[in-house]
C-alpha cells in the first residue's frame, strides 16, 4: 500500500480553531515551534522556528494536530500545496501563539480557492494539451487565489486534491466531440449525472476524469463547481504514440490559456461581489435606514 492510500485511511476532521494558552489559533496565525524534549533531529532543527498555521486537524481519537509551514522557508509555497519536507505537524502543546502585531511579514496564508488542473499524457500526441496549457499558465503567473497543477495521468493525485475544499475546479484536457481540430470549448458538466455513474476503479497510472470525479465524490470531496476547458484533438498518437502536439492543437494553446485566465478571474470577482453583498446585508430585524 502506497503513502497516498494510507492517507485515504486516515480519519481526520478539519477544525476551525483551537485554544492554546487561552489564545484562539486559526489558519494563517503565526506560532513558534516548541517540540517536546527527546525528539528526533528534525525536532531539534525546528525548535524555536516561527511558522504559519496551514491547517488544524483532529484525528479519530480527538487529538488536535497543527500543520505549519516555516515563515522563512524559501519553498514555503510547496508547503501550502502540502508537499512533504515543507509542511510539518505538531501537537497543540508544541506550538506557542505569537501576537499578530509582531508579524515580520505582511504576507498571510490564503488557501487557493480555485484549482486549475492540467490532464493528459504527453506521449500520446494531442492528449498532452492540458499539460502544455498549465505549463504556460505557470510561467505567466495566475491570479492570487488559484492553484495551477499538472496532474498528467495521476488520477489518484487529482482525486486526493479534490478533497481540499476548492470552490471551483477547472480541468484542462482534450475533448473529442466532433469539432474541427483545435476547437477550444468551455463546458460545465452536470455533476449530478457524473457522480451517479458506475463507481469504476481508478488506474494508479491512468487518468479518466469521469472516474476521478466519481472517486472524489465517494471520498466525500466537495465538488461544488467543475468546469472543463477542452480542445478537439487531431491525433492521439496512434498505437505507437507520439510526442508533441499537432499544428491545430498547438495553435489553440494560447487561446486556452486566455480562456482559463478569464474564467478564473470571473470566478474570483463573483466571490468578491458575493462577500461584499453578504457584509452589507442587514441582519434580520435590523433597521435598513431611510
Amino acid at each position: 500500500m502506497n503513502e497516498w492510500e494510507w492517507q485515504l485511511l486516515e480519519d481526520k476532521t478539519t477544525v476551525d480553531h483551537i485554544m492554546i494558552d487561552n489564545v484562539e489559533v486559526r489558519v494563517g496565525d503565526r506560532v513558534r515551534l516548541r517540540p517536546r524534549q527527546g525528539g528526533d533531529v528534525l525536532d531539534i532543527a525546528l525548535a524555536g522556528q516561527v511558522a504559519h498555521v496551514e491547517s488544524i486537524e483532529q484525528d479519530y481519537e480527538g487529538n488536535n494536530h497543527v500543520g505549519v509551514v516555516l515563515e522563512d522557508d524559501p519553498g514555503r509555497d510547496l508547503g501550502l500545496l502540502r508537499q512533504p519536507g515543507h509542511r510539518f505537524f505538531f501537537d497543540s502543546d508544541e506550538v506557542e501563539p505569537l501576537p499578530s502585531q509582531h508579524a515580520t511579514s505582511p504576507k498571510t496564508i490564503e488557501q487557493p480557492r480555485i484549482l486549475i488542473a492540467g490532464i493528459g499524457n504527453i506521449f500520446l500526441g494531442d492528449d498532452g494539451f492540458g499539460v502544455e496549457v498549465v505549463r504556460r499558465l505557470a510561467t505567466r503567473g495566475t491570479p492570487i487565489g488559484a492553484r495551477v497543477a499538472d496532474f498528467g495521468i495521476r488520477g489518484f493525485d487529482l482525486a486526493y486534491a479534490l478533497q481540499d475544499g476548492y470552490e471551483a475546479v477547472v480541468l484542462v484536457d482534450t475533448y473529442p466531440h466532433g469539432q474541427s481540430p483545435g476547437t477550444v470549448s468551455l463546458i460545465e458538466p452536470d455533476l449530478s449525472q457524473v457522480v451517479q455513474g458506475e463507481q469504476a476503479s481508478v488506474e494508479p497510472h491512468g487518468m479518466d476524469p469521469l472516474r476521478v470525479l466519481r472517486l472524489a465524490a465517494a471520498m466525500k470531496g466537495s465538488l461544488q463547481k467543475i468546469l472543463l476547458v477542452g480542445c478537439e484533438p487531431a491525433s492521439l498518437g496512434g498505437e505507437e504514440g507520439a510526442m508533441g502536439l499537432s499544428g491545430p492543437v498547438e495553435a489553440a494553446v494560447d487561446e486556452a490559456v486566455m480562456l482559463v485566465v478569464g474564467v478564473v478571474n470571473k470566478l474570483l470577482e463573483a466571490r468578491i461581489h458575493e462577500s461584499k453583498g453578504n457584509s452589507t446585508k442587514p441582519e434580520e430585524g435590523e433597521d435598513r435606514g431611510s
